[in-house]
Parts: C-alpha cells; sequence; structure tokens
C-alpha cells in the first residue's frame, strides 16, 4: 500500500507508492503556529498517523465544508473576501488518527479529536509556506488527486525535516 509523507520544513507531502519510491509531490500549507500536538495549540501534529476516513467524494471542487458535511455552498473569491482571516474547508478531506499512544493518540494530544485532516483550500491560499491553523491545506486539484490515490488506513508521516 502506498504512503504519505508530509515535511513540515520543506512544505511538501510526498505520496510514496509500495515500493517507498516518490510517485507524486505537493506543495502544502501547514499550520503558522509550527509543529505540535497539544489540543487547542492550533499546530500541526507530527509523527505517524493513519488516514481515518476519506469525505467528499465526488464533490464539486470548491465545495464548502461545515463540520465535515458539505454546506451546499461553493466557495467564491468574493465569499473569501466577506469572511477574511477564515481557513476555509473545500473539495475533499483525508481526516487523520494518531498512532502513537500518548504522543498524538488519546488524551489531550490526540490528532483525530483535535480534526486534523489533508483538505482543499481555496486557490489564493499560499502554499509553500506555514498558513494554516493546525492542518495540511493543499490546492483543490491537487487533494482532488491524493483523494483518489489514497485509501482508508494509508499511513501518513508527518516530518519535521
Amino acid at each position: 500500500m502506498a504512503r504519505i509523507e508530509i515535511h513540515l520544513a520543506e512544505q511538501t507531502l510526498k505520496l510514496l507508492d509500495d515500493a517507498g519510491g516518490p510517485a507524486r509531490s505537493y506543495s502544502i500549507s501547514t499550520s503558522k503556529n509550527g509543529p505540535g500536538e497539544l489540543k487547542d495549540s492550533y499546530c500541526t501534529p507530527r509523527g505517524r498517523h493513519i488516514v481515518r476516513a476519506k469525505i467528499g467524494a465526488g464533490a464539486a471542487e470548491n465545495t464548502i465544508f461545515k463540520g465535515r458535511r458539505p454546506s451546499g455552498e461553493i466557495y467564491t473569491p468574493e465569499l473569501g473576501e466577506r469572511n477574511p482571516g477564515r481557513d476555509w474547508i473545500l473539495t475533499r478531506i483525508l481526516w487523520l488518527s494518531g498512532c502513537e499512544l500518548g504522543f498524538n493518540r488519546l488524551r489531550d494530544v490526540d490528532t483525530m479529536q483535535r480534526y486534523i485532516y489533508i483538505h482543499g483550500s481555496p486557490d489564493s491560499a499560499q502554499m509553500g509556506s506555514p498558513g494554516s491553523i493546525g492542518c495540511i491545506r493543499m490546492r483543490n486539484r491537487d487533494i482532488i488527486e491524493l483523494f483518489d490515490l489514497a485509501a482508508p488506513g494509508t499511513l501518513v508521516d508527518i516530518l519535521e525535516s
């Protein structure tokens, strides 16, 4: 099975094939607060994770999600201008769950309970530098491609270097 590596220092997400070789590489944006596992820190958690759930199959590009459900709205730049500073969750969601007890799983460090996703973002969102409030942002076309290639249970390693 393929696996995903997220490199915080490089702001890249790499999909590795079954042999561990690079299959795809994407520019991403992780937390502007840096790495960290604590609840309410708005940091991107590190360590070993899995894709616990895939949400949004078949949704239109730029579909807005609220509470992991399509809101019925489609993102537009005008909507973005009316809601400055909002961290939009668009198009698809890969919901992550930590695998390391006490580090990124359970109690006050639980990645899934923190609602950490890999998700789509507006085209205006800058990639290649930190800017989110904890999640891993991707361009919409990239999250659509990754969503189709990553099965539930796919390993996701979030690495500082």
